[in-house]
């Protein structure tokens, strides 16, 4: 069930929402037992990306992020209250959702300091957690979004 809609109309919007969910973040930890893990899902250029590079910026990331898509999976540094690392994974490139587990995905999951963002969850969504943050995103126009988010 939805928690939230959002319409956004230029990349600077996007980004917006990505800082206000960081805001929310800094100030509750969801479970105390295991990481947060936040999927992302949507077209290629529906703004993914850069709903993370302001999810980034509010969390206090000073480095541009881009996409990991060659990598896989990039982490960052946080020191905040709550989360001390924060790892932006791209499925994009994953065949099957193992490749994932092979790059120790379960050990991450376990670590209630990680904050863990997934572009194209869809593609490994046999292997999250029961209890994510889902974020849909679609393209309605050229910069215009649609941005739902699901508990």
């Amino acid at each position: 069930m939805p928690i939230t809609e959002i319409t956004t109309n230029s990349s600077q919007e996007t980004k917006k929402v990505g800082m206000e969910l960081a805001a929310a973040i800094k100030k509750d930890r969801v479970n105390p037992r295991r990481a947060l893990v936040v999927a992302l899902e949507g077209d290629l250029g529906s703004g993914k990306t850069t709903f993370i590079q302001g999810l980034a910026t509010g969390l206090g990331i000073k480095e541009n992020v881009l996409s990991p898509t060659f990598v896989i999976q990039k982490d960052f540094p946080l020191s905040l209250k709550n989360y001390k690392n924060f790892y932006h994974i791209d499925a994009y490139r994953l065949k099957n959702p193992k490749e994932l587990l092979e790059l120790g995905f379960k050990d991450l999951i376990r670590n209630p300091e990680n904050l863990i963002v997934i572009e194209w969850a869809d593609k490994v969504k046999k292997i999250l957690p029961k209890e994510i943050l889902k974020i849909k995103f679609t393209n309605l126009e050229k910069n215009k979004r649609k941005i739902i988010i699901y508990s």
